[in-house]
């Protein structure tokens, strides 16, 4: 083990890193004091930004997330999604269905997809190394997570290239052509219904027979919506969530070699450097989505009144300095609290030990194979794929 004397390093300066918000701000504060912002549904909602008022908002059971999604609701989305839904679920039919998965969604429960990761890297990394202009997006990042969910779930791997332009389409959440969403939904949620039915083949032994076989072990027992609810946010979250934060994360080790350098030689800080670039890195354009307070709360920033729509904004709280010395600097060995790009408390993603083992392998592999991988391109130039829910450079030329 060597120990890294090198300058601190930032995230500051690197082209496109940052999110492009999709809300307005507005220049009056609420009556309570607050900053306020206009959501793309037209909605005011209070703009909380300060570590402790955002985990206060993610925490605390007077603020709802299930009144949002309701025709003409309060959203970053242009339409609606099903309330079976984790994310637009609130006590106490959340802890029923999130009791159902957490077992399996642990850091112990997706350990043993570790051999599957390593598996599929090999392969993927033999080719990279094999191809005259070497891409890290297109050759070994673009199918790993869906790839790696396949088999966790028992979704064929033939299905991949059907579903996966869907569920790109879902996390676009374009509000140009919401009849191409509506649609692409549709067309993904019906696939899933048939995997939970069995009018469509599945792998034996993943998740979707283990979740069929015990929907009854429940009270009351987990329905077909339920079902498919829980495997929508799974096929999303691990495919092209894991895809955009895996892809940006690469992007900006790339883009400061000295992390890089020290990833190469000190293997065992890959899963604090994952952290702490999840820290900073946010998952698309919005870091979490809107709730609604039932009660009058007071927040270090004023008060919240009963009915205020408010928007927690996990990317900017990730970064207070009050909270986070330093907090552009990507500090390897930072302790303290945890950050809140996973959400918090009852809505703490459901895929966080899946997404975090999953990338630690990918740079451990990556670190040792090219310990000089660099990009072989001017990082300005890159293109890059925007949405609602998606953000991420859709090509990584490099070199070593």
């Amino acid at each position: 083990m060597t120990t890294s004397t090198t300058a601190p390093t930032t995230v500051e300066g690197i082209p496109h890193v940052d999110p492009q918000p999709t809300f307005v701000p507005m220049a009056e504060r609420s009556a309570g004091g607050i900053p306020q912002i206009t959501l793309p549904s037209g909605h005011t909602a209070l703009h909380v930004t300060r570590y402790v008022d955002v985990h206060r908002v993610l925490t605390g059971p007077q603020f709802g997330r299930t009144v949002t999604n309701v025709e003409d609701g309060p959203s970053f989305l242009p339409t609606i999604m099903p309330k079976e839904l984790l994310l637009n679920l609130d006590a106490p039919d959340h802890a029923r269905m999130r009791g159902f998965v957490n077992a399996d969604y642990s850091a112990a429960g997706v350990d043993k997809l570790r051999p599957v990761v390593r598996e599929l890297l090999a392969g993927k990394i033999a080719r990279l190394r094999a191809e005259e202009s070497p891409d890290l997006f297109r050759t070994v990042l673009d199918t790993l997570p869906a790839e790696v969910n396949g088999r966790f779930l028992g979704i064929p791997d033939e299905d991949i290239a059907y579903y996966r332009p869907l569920g790109h389409t879902v996390q676009v959440a374009s509000h140009e052509d919401v009849p191409g969403l509506v649609a692409d939904f549709t067309e993904l949620y019906t696939y899933l219904a048939g995997l939970v039915s069995g009018a469509r083949p599945r792998a034996e032994g993943g998740l979707i027979d283990r979740f069929v076989a015990a929907r009854d072990s429940v009270e009351p027992p987990l329905d077909d919506a339920e079902l498919i609810g829980i495997l929508l946010g799974s096929v999303l979250g691990a495919d092209q969530n894991i895809l955009s934060v895996a892809s940006k994360i690469l992007y900006v080790l790339l883009c400061r070699p000295a992390l890089w350098q020290r990833l190469a030689q000190e293997p065992e800080v890959a899963d604090r450097l994952v952290d702490e670039l999840i820290r900073l890195i946010p998952l698309g354009n919005i870091s979490a989505f809107p709730r609604v307070a039932s009660e009058r709360v007071e927040i270090s920033g004023g008060f919240i009144e009963e009915g205020d729509v408010v928007y927690p904004d996990a990317f900017r709280a990730n970064r207070d300095p009050e909270v986070f010395a330093d907090p552009l600097t990507v500090d390897v060995d930072r302790t303290g609290r945890r950050h809140l790009q996973f959400g918090y408390g009852m809505h703490h993603c459901m895929g966080a030990a899946l997404a975090r083992m999953e990338i630690a392998e990918l740079l451990t592999a990556l670190a040792a194979e090219f310990p000089t991988l660099t990009l072989d391109t001017d990082p300005a130039t890159l293109p890059w794929d925007s949405g609602v829910i998606l953000r991420r450079p859709t090509a990584l030329p490099v070199r070593w």
